[in-house]
């Protein structure tokens, strides 16, 4: 029996049978979404269970001959699905970011105000992430010194609650402060073949705060 000749955005019974064809095997065929996983097989005795995701439907017959290919053999190379993969990867579902909860004012510091002078100071004005305090957890964690952190995927800073504190002085906040808008502003860079969180370029700009070695210092002696 000859193969199916594919069109575009054809059906999932004839992308099985396509499969079918062209593979001699029974195939059990899940249409998905999930973009972590892409393509994945169960082998069952003569038949397999396979899972793709959905953009594979609008996928040639180049494609679907390769993923046939896979079935036969699953250590076979596949350029061709992982062409499409990138070519299509704009068709992907994201996932829907979840809402940060902003929270600026603290017992002893007000990060919003902290922040908007840092930003006029070091960046001209042109850091645009939020900032919040991170949610409280067991003294053990924040003894992890996770006194920081920035997100890119919400462009969020977020401070350990533990800063909010009397005995904490203010420079050493504006330092975390000034470090996470850093992260903000130059993202990250590739050194000698390698991504870097902590460029040369960072690490520069970091020392042009001005009580950076006031801050390095006290962050030594305390943690």
């Amino acid at each position: 029996m000859s193969q199916l000749k594919l069109n575009f955005h054809i059906d999932e019974d004839a992308f099985r049978r396509y499969l079918e064809d062209a593979t001699k095997k029974e195939v059990s065929l899940v249409i998905t979404d999930n973009s972590s996983s892409m393509l994945s097989m169960k082998r069952k005795g003569k038949s397999v269970s396979i899972r793709v995701h959905r953009i594979f439907l609008s996928a040639d017959s180049e494609v679907i001959d390769e993923i046939a290919g896979f079935i036969r053999n699953s250590r076979a190379r596949t350029p061709q699905i992982r062409d499409f993969i990138r070519q299509n990867s704009h068709q992907l579902k994201r996932r829907p970011q979840r809402k940060v909860s902003i929270k600026t004012m603290g017992n002893c510091y007000d990060l919003l105000e902290m922040y908007h002078a840092i930003n006029t100071e070091y960046f001209a004005g042109r850091i645009k992430a939020s900032i919040t305090w991170g949610l409280k957890g067991s003294r053990r964690v924040a003894a992890r010194r996770t006194l920081g952190s920035y997100c890119a995927h919400n462009s969020t800073i977020r401070i350990n609650p533990m800063l909010d504190n009397k005995r904490i002085p203010r420079y050493f906040l504006e330092f975390i402060v000034y470090h996470e808008m850093l992260h903000a502003d130059i993202g990250i860079r590739a050194e000698t073949g390698r991504r870097s969180m902590h460029s040369k370029e960072f690490r520069t700009r970091e020392k042009m705060f001005a009580h950076y070695e006031r801050a390095i210092a006290w962050e030594m002696m305390k943690w």
